[in-house]
């Protein structure tokens, strides 16, 4: 095994009592990053450890009882430049950090991590360097390999400072008040549907998703099929036309958006997921719970797609993502999907249910 990068990082800032991690990500970045907050945790338990985070982030890692406070700032897909919110990180430098960790290496990220004043700071190599990233952030990691999945990419960076990783780590723990809702809400046995994603190009045809569920009640007489969806309009749309078209009273839909604390409860009760590239996949591959999963192939599928015994998926070839050319996707959505048949898919839950047997 190659030496870590800078093997003695660790050991000089051992005796941090307050440490920020900065990343600004959303439902799936912010999965992802939950191991490393664990093995961060673990190498400095002494320590308060805050992360600044988007408001969707703060509210994943509400689920891990590693992290002190999720500081939020306000960032969405028109978001203002860094400076505009200067009370806000006025207000986070003024808590005296001691360390830093910044695992993107975004430009953004970077000016907030300076602007901290953390006595020590290191991030991994994003995307571009520039000639003040050093004077903001004086230690690198080089960028990990991406055959692994995010999450371990992220551990992997600690690895190169000094740090002995421990097993992976999740443990997402819903409230008590979300647990209860679920207990009480889902009194049989169920599978989770997740038909939307962020984008239209990355969901399976509506017309598959009924024949799927249409073939999945008749044969499971005891099973229950319970849908989620954002309160995005286009995806709460897409829902009522799954249900009508199904019309089977086993089909369960939970109106409107879902906290993630909720999300996680519901995703716990169920037996298996079965949805889109999307970040719900993320929480429930992160739940342990069994899942299937429909892709395009991509560069980087691998630092995405759950991988194990319990995690099984379909994925089609898609000459667009090659060709860097979307014009089949305008009104249909993507067509490679569509060569993904619904009896390939319900093998794939059958056999997902299977592996829930000890």
């Amino acid at each position: 095994m190659a030496e870590p990068q800078h093997p003695d990082f660790y050991n000089k800032t051992r005796t941090a009592r307050k440490i920020i991690v900065v990343d600004l990500g959303f439902l799936g970045d912010s999965i992802h990053l939950i191991p490393a907050l664990w093995e961060i945790k673990s190498h400095y338990p002494q320590a308060e450890l805050d992360v600044f985070t988007t408001e969707v982030g703060a509210e994943v890692l509400s689920l891990a009882a590693c992290v002190h406070e999720s500081i939020i700032f306000p960032l969405g897909p028109k978001s203002p430049p860094w400076w505009r919110h200067w009370g806000i990180l006025k207000e986070l430098r003024s808590r005296g950090y001691d360390l830093l960790f910044n695992f993107s290496g975004a430009d953004r990220t970077v000016f907030i991590s300076f602007v901290t004043g953390a006595k020590w700071r290191m991030a991994q190599q994003g995307s571009r360097q520039h000639f003040w990233s050093k004077l903001a952030i004086p230690v690198w990691v080089d960028r990990q390999n991406r055959k692994l999945p995010v999450f371990e990419q992220r551990r992997q960076v600690l690895a190169q400072c000094g740090m002995q990783l421990k097993p992976v780590k999740f443990d997402l723990r819903p409230i008590s008040p979300a647990t209860e809702w679920a207990a009480h809400q889902f009194t049989f046995p169920f599978l989770h549907f997740s038909i939307n994603a962020s984008s239209h190009i990355k969901e399976w045809p509506l017309e598959h998703w009924v024949s799927l569920a249409a073939k999945l009640l008749e044969t499971g007489k005891d099973i229950h099929i319970v849908a989620t969806g954002s309160g995005r309009p286009r995806e709460q749309e897409k829902i009522r036309l799954f249900v009508q078209a199904v019309n089977n009273p086993r089909i369960i839909v939970l109106e409107g958006p879902l906290s993630v604390q909720k999300l996680t409860a519901l995703l716990l009760t169920s037996l298996v997921h079965v949805g889109a590239d999307s970040g719900v996949l993320h929480l429930a591959s992160a739940a342990g719970i069994p899942t299937v999963s429909i892709f395009r192939k991509y560069d980087g599928l691998a630092e995405w797609a759950p991988s194990g015994p319990h995690h099984f998926r379909a994925e089609a070839d898609c000459s667009c993502i090659q060709k860097n050319n979307y014009s089949c996707s305008e009104n249909t959505g993507a067509l490679c999907l569509r060569s993904i048949e619904p009896a390939l898919v319900l093998d794939l839950v059958n056999k997902a249910l299977l592996s829930l047997d000890p």
